[in-house]
């Protein structure tokens, strides 16, 4: 099993639902005949000898196949039984369990079999490889903080620290000179299509809403009018959390995909068309900051049944690409090649850099666009832009903290000409969420339901419960009429616009299953490692060598660096790549290059859509099934 040495089970935090038996059964591939046995014959035992392989040998000491086996020591005669294996499939079709991806066994998606493929010289595909702006942040900060941890934010350290920009040029020249990809790309003009698109859903359902009165919830299987709130749907672990724990919520997630997906698709289909290639012709890997994405690639939406294909190949995170450089000799922080004596030889794992491209056309992509908002995306403030920019009246925002940063509520009114606070007056014209982490998004599911009258965790569609969400909307009312009276007509103004922004529904949800957002992935690599005095510390957590639960881990050679905490989420590591993420963002090159950025989607959506706003949807938008758990409360294991 290609099972990934950046995979890491430390510090799971798998709170939703008890951990329950895996209902795959252990197969066995070409079963040799057996002889039936008469009713009474010796069961069988399995047998693990010292290499830990498994034989099936019967009590009374006799081999349990005459055909098969051979003698093992301290074992006895046995057949030798075959690995049983779990794919990431497999493992989407369990519903019996919530899990991190960390703990996911998957067999086709990590950075041992990017190397298998690029050292195949029988493998003719195109190889690509498209890198988030998240995981270039992790790299930059990590790199920035090993060459000068104590000034990473001095003045005189702020000068030489590594930017995204930088990270990604050196990447793109280990991944086209040692690795032989053809072409090197990040993310970000994806995710500028999938803004788009995920604007243009957001006003068709506005537009739904508005002439259902935002009075009817619409079942999964409808969809055509889908209702508000709207919930974003970039996140793999709330899209697999969604469908298996809260199916009643699949209406509102948006349909449009995520940006690795929306590059899938550029790659396989329009990258690949100014190649002269088949989707089947080209091998796409993806840079995540996240161990979810690799769920994602393997959804059965996103395989070309024709083609046999999917849009993209393989998901490597960020410690596995730095593990793959670590491997291959290569140090980011100078981008060079370490000198043979200090790395592994790079001719211990035979990659093929002979690649033919001088016969492969230039394919010109815009570099790192900026999208100001969000670290995760800017879905949110991708909406809130398009709404102050194409409104006939000016719009005031106001931005209101409800628990801590990760749960943020924005309110877009118009500005009232009086003289009263712009804050508080005005019409709401548009109401929206930034939620991140688990628990914070447990209670906007709740939420939304009283809010739309959905009953939460009740089936796949979800029950209607209109005469309770009218019974609260009427007693909401009738408390805000109530503090109006006996007050002064700037106060009865102020007041009702206090009971008119309570009374208005959310319009939009930016969902994030981890904390923080994807610059804390599980993915990312771990803060660099400090040299704390022994006196603090024991010997076992100065050598950085023992995780949160106190078993000796290998860090380096699993694609992480060691630190005195081993826990994933370190809140002042997260601050920092969120800092480094907005460095050398160009802001004064943004309006330029959303108008590059702009011209191309046309381009594209023209070349591959020809008008057909059907085959735009096909393109770029995906759907949801709800997955019904078939686990009873008595197969839970506590």
């Amino acid at each position: 099993m290609a099972f990934s040495g950046a995979l890491t089970l430390t510090d799971l935090n798998d709170f939703i639902t008890p951990s329950q038996a895996c209902i795959k059964p252990v197969e066995q591939a070409n079963k040799p005949k057996t002889q039936e046995r008469d009713a009474g014959t010796a069961a069988t035992e399995i047998h693990i000898d010292e290499s830990g392989s498994y034989y099936e040998v019967s009590r009374n000491g006799m081999t349990a196949d005459a055909g098969g086996g051979g003698n093992t020591e301290g074992v006895g005669q046995g057949r030798k039984l075959e690995q049983a294996q779990i794919s990431l499939n497999d493992c989407l079709a369990c519903s019996g369990c919530i899990t991190s991806a960390e703990s996911v066994l998957i067999t086709l998606q990590s950075h041992t079999e990017v190397l298998s493929v690029l050292s195949n010289d029988q493998d003719e595909r195109i190889p690509i490889i498209s890198i988030a702006p998240q995981s270039l942040a992790s790299l930059a900060a990590a790199y920035s903080s090993r060459t000068n941890p104590t000034t990473a934010s001095s003045v005189n350290g702020t000068s030489s620290q590594l930017t995204p920009r930088e990270i990604f040029h050196r990447i793109r020249e280990f991944c086209t000179s040692i690795l032989g990809f053809a072409y090197v790309f990040d993310t970000n003009f994806a995710r500028h299509l999938a803004l788009k698109e995920h604007v243009d859903e957001f006003l068709e359902r506005k537009k739904g809403s508005q002439s259902m009165n935002g009075d009817t919830i619409v079942p999964v299987s409808n969809e055509t009018h889908l209702p508000l709130p709207m919930l974003a749907s970039a996140c793999p672990g709330w899209i697999c959390y969604a469908e298996k724990a809260h199916s009643e919520m699949l209406p509102f997630i948006s349909r449009t995909k995520s940006p690795q997906q929306v590059m899938g698709t550029l790659v396989k289909k329009w990258i690949g068309r100014r190649l002269g290639k088949q989707p089947n012709e080209i091998y796409h890997v993806s840079v995540m900051p996240c161990y979810d994405k690799k769920l994602e690639a393997s959804r059965q939406d996103f395989f070309d049944e024709i083609f046999q294909t999917r849009e993209v190949d393989c998901v490597v995170t960020t410690g596995e690409l730095e593990l793959m450089m670590k491997e291959l000799g290569w140090d980011l922080g100078s981008g060079t090649l370490i000198s043979p004596g200090t790395a592994l030889p790079t001719s211990t794992i035979p990659v093929k850099r002979n690649l033919s491209t001088q016969n492969l056309p230039s394919i010109e992509i815009p570099e790192l666009i900026t999208h100001p908002g969000t670290s995760s995306g800017s879905y949110l403030h991708a909406i809130i832009n398009h709404l102050i920019s194409t409104s006939p009246v000016p719009l005031s925002l106001n931005v209101k903290a409800i628990r801590n940063a990760d749960y943020e509520e924005f309110i877009l009114r118009e500005t009232c000409s009086l003289d009263n606070d712009s804050d508080t007056s005005g019409k709401v014209v548009f109401k929206g969420i930034k939620c991140y982490g688990f628990r914070n998004l447990q209670n906007v599911v709740r939420k939304i339901g009283r809010e739309r009258g959905v009953r939460v965790g009740s089936g796949a569609a979800g029950r209607l419960g209109t005469s309770r969400s009218r019974g609260v909307a009427a007693g909401r009312a009738v408390r805000a009429a109530r503090k109006g009276q006996g007050q002064g007509n700037n106060e009865i103004g102020n007041s009702n616009a206090v009971a008119e922004e309570e009374e208005k529904k959310f319009d939009y949800v930016e969902v994030m299953a981890c904390p923080g957002g994807c610059v804390n992935g599980g993915g990312q690599l771990r803060p660099p490692a400090l040299t704390p005095s022994t006196s603090s510390l024991t010997s076992t957590t100065v050598s950085g060598d023992v995780d949160a639960e106190g078993y000796k881990r290998d860090w380096d050679g699993e694609g992480v660096a060691p630190s005195v905490s081993s826990k994933w989420g370190d809140r002042e590591w997260t601050k920092k790549v969120e800092e480094v993420y907005w460095r050398d963002t160009r802001l004064d090159h943004e309006s330029w290059e959303k108008s590059i950025a702009d011209q191309l989607v046309d381009e594209i959506i023209k070349e591959l859509c020809a008008g057909d706003d059907d085959e735009r949807k096909r393109l770029f938008r995906t759907g949801y099934r709800a997955v019904e758990s078939d686990v009873i409360g008595l197969a839970v294991k506590w």
